[in-house]
């Protein structure tokens, strides 16, 4: 019982762990409100160290006609962290990249 505790604990540590990780950059004024224009998600191998894919917020603001005042937000999601637990066997893990106007 105290091993199936121990690791709820960690698991559970893990989760509200990724919340935290958000990095956000603003571009003239930045989005005024909450709506979304663009997401995707970045994956990386060897824990973090080689990107599998190029996910670029600036050309996803440029394709949905955004030249300036957008925000770009890259963050493990609550999404992303269970996909993590999941892919880090194969030390593969991810985060969500969006595009707020």
């Amino acid at each position: 019982m105290k091993k199936v505790l121990g690791l709820l604990l960690c698991v559970g540590f893990l989760v509200v762990a990724a919340g935290c990780s958000t990095l956000t950059h603003t571009v003239g004024t930045g989005g005024s409100g909450n709506t979304e224009v663009a997401s995707s998600r970045q994956w990386y191998i060897l824990w973090g160290l080689v990107p599998l894919n190029n996910v670029d917020g600036g050309n996803m603001a440029k394709e949905k006609g955004l030249t300036s005042n957008y925000t770009v937000k890259s963050q493990v999601s609550f999404v992303d962290g269970i996909l993590n637990i999941l892919t880090s066997i194969v030390t593969i893990s991810g985060q969500t990249v969006s595009v707020t106007k």
